[in-house]
């Protein structure tokens, strides 16, 4: 259900996707897809929630804010958000179409927002960085900004290597830590 989703978006878009489209070309009745899915958003969160997985995988979990000898915690969010492109990599236009779409309903995208702030937890807590409470969701923030710079230049990006994404997230990242080694306190 869910690739066919994707798949769907890519050639009409997330708007004009329905949920009978996504019902047909899953070969599954309405009431089998209102059974798993109770929404076109219940469809695209259990898509990131596969991409987290991919991502997650093979993870060594380490403690947070545990200083991993000779690689920064920058170097390690750099790590993880480019797994996450690689991750989704085979959907590209799909997202691209999403990306697109999803800002034009707005009761979709705040119903979308804590799905992507949980994933972003996800990213944090496997490069060691705490995302519990008020710190942790400041940080989700900061790494969803970062993220968002990223995945503009991922969009516009057709090399194989994704130099242009690797270079705006490792410029994106390093705003973020000036910001952050400037702020007036030191909340993060």
């Amino acid at each position: 259900i869910v690739e066919c989703a994707m798949i769907l978006a890519a050639e009409r878009g997330w708007r004009h996707t329905g949920l009978g489209d996504v019902a047909a070309a899953a070969d599954v009745s309405l009431a089998d897809l209102h059974t798993h899915f109770g929404s076109k958003i219940a469809i695209l969160a259990a898509f990131v929630s596969q991409i987290d997985g991919a991502v997650l995988a093979g993870v060594v979990p380490m403690q947070s804010d545990e200083e991993d000898e000779g690689e920064s915690v920058r170097d390690r969010l750099f790590d993880v958000l480019m797994r996450r492109f690689d991750a989704l990599k085979p959907h590209k236009d799909a997202i691209r179409r999403i990306a697109r779409d999803l800002p034009r309903d707005p009761l979709a995208m705040i119903c979308f927002l804590p799905h992507q702030a949980r994933s972003l937890a996800w990213m944090l807590e496997s490069a060691g960085v705490s995302s519990a409470g008020v710190r942790g969701r400041v940080r989700t923030r900061g790494l969803g900004l970062v993220y968002l710079s990223a995945l503009r230049a991922w969009f516009r990006d057709d090399t194989e290597d994704m130099s242009a994404t690797m270079a705006a997230l490792d410029r994106a990242l390093g705003q973020a830590d000036a910001a952050v080694r400037s702020a007036p306190f030191r909340c993060l």
